[in-house]
């Protein structure tokens, strides 16, 4: 057992792939190579939540790790249904929370899982809570003179240089960020269709002018060589009453609890890390210099074993795999902008709605015909359940909050 170290690290898995120790391998060799391993002042520390259903997998999927990686980190803890039973019993026990409120913030989906292991993260007296996803890799690809130049990237330690200064810190991706595969328009859908369709279903990460970025280079979203040979991190500025961060290659500073907020998301959706955004006004969110490569096709799982291509591929509409990648996406932002729209933009909510749906029901006809899937006509009815859903989904996310901070509060007393 190692010596008790200085600064105690959390390293975040909300996973449900079988290539999960494939990805968790990597970041290990890579928090290795950039010297964190060795480094007394640092206490390393894996926290998974798995889920058994989104890919039919075990639960020795994820925690059967190989002695030599075990050998590199303090502890692991693996969150699966028994961890959350016996952690529901413990807040329960000491009157911390009731059963309904527990429910709320240890639920289903994603949210539910990053809260997880943000609070087991919290319990165990972690300094700072590095969230990683187990599709994006810490590799970054530039386009120079039409061909593809690979760079490692120290994810970790970069977070680690501007964590003290910071509530919030999140890196930078490229890759395959965007479902939104390569088109050729034609008269079945313009461009000025599909960009009507876009800016219905969009938000600000997610908007024309990216999606028009990526398409020109066949879906691929490629590493600013400025910010690779950089060593600053950039405030970053509110917009909309929101500070976007994303997801994954995000880091938060965990050693005030009352100062963390959680995860949510409407049942069904995804957009957890859009809604901790919209919390954030008072907070310092630091943009930090590191880039990690998403994997969003899983078509370069190769890159793990250090085959590095010198061209990306096109992610065009040539298969079931990608249209289907494309419309659950579209399900997904439809199903979140509602309440997106109702927290950051209350005056004009019914205005935006009607704007929307509108626009919805010019475009998905030809969207329908353009992807030969039916499917995607379901999109207008998702937008009007969960419109209709809007007010009850805003009263959760706001009693979520309230929960998780009585929580935060036990812990803070813990800690005193």
């Amino acid at each position: 057992m190692k010596k008790s170290k200085t600064i105690k690290v959390g390293i975040g898995f909300a996973t449900g792939r079988k290539s999960f120790q494939k990805v968790l391998r990597t970041y290990i060799y890579s928090f290795n190579e950039s010297g964190l391993v060795e480094n007394k002042a640092v206490s390393l520390n894996l926290f998974v939540a798995y889920d058994l259903l989104y890919n039919k997998t075990t639960a020795t999927d994820y925690t059967n790790m190989h002695q030599e990686l075990v050998d590199q980190i303090d502890s692991s803890k693996f969150i699966g249904s028994t961890f959350i039973e016996e952690e529901i019993d413990y807040l329960i026990r000491e009157s911390v929370i009731n059963i309904e409120e527990v429910r709320m913030i240890f639920g289903r989906g994603y949210a539910a899982k990053r809260n997880a292991i943000l609070y087991s993260a919290v319990k165990q007296n972690m300094d700072y809570l590095i969230f990683l996803d187990d599709d994006e890799y810490p590799l970054a690809v530039t386009n120079t003179k039409k061909t593809a130049i690979w760079g490692g990237q120290h994810v970790l330690k970069t977070h680690l240089e501007f964590m003290n200064q910071a509530d919030i810190t999140h890196g930078y991706h490229c890759g395959y960020i965007s479902p939104i595969p390569y088109m050729e328009f034609n008269e079945k859908m313009t461009e000025a269709d599909f960009r009507s369709f876009i800016e219905a279903i969009s938000n600000d990460i997610i908007n024309w002018d990216n999606v028009m970025s990526a398409m020109s280079d066949g879906g691929v979203t490629y590493a600013d060589t400025k910010i690779l040979t950089s060593n600053e991190a950039f405030e970053v500025q509110e917009t909309k009453h929101a500070k976007f961060i994303s997801g994954a290659n995000l880091g938060i500073n965990l050693t005030d609890p009352q100062r963390i907020f959680p995860f949510y998301n409407p049942p069904g959706a995804r957009g957890e890390d859009t809604f901790l955004s919209t919390c954030l006004s008072e907070r310092k969110v630091l943009q930090v210099p590191c880039y990690t490569f998403h994997d969003g096709f899983s078509t370069y799982n190769r890159l793990l074993e250090g085959v590095l291509p010198t061209k990306l591929k096109f992610i065009k509409t040539d298969t079931e795999q990608i249209t289907e990648r494309f419309y659950k996406a579209c399900i997904g932002w439809t199903r979140y902008k509602p309440l997106l729209l109702y927290i950051t933009q209350p005056d004009s909510y019914v205005e935006k709605i009607e704007e929307m749906r509108r626009k919805l029901i010019e475009t998905l006809p030809k969207i329908s015909a353009f992807f030969e899937k039916p499917d995607f006509m379901n999109i207008l009815p998702e937008l009007e359940k969960y419109n209709k859903n809007v007010k009850k989904h805003y009263r959760e996310f706001q009693k979520t909050q309230h929960i998780w901070a009585k929580i935060m509060e036990h812990f803070s007393h813990e800690k005193d």
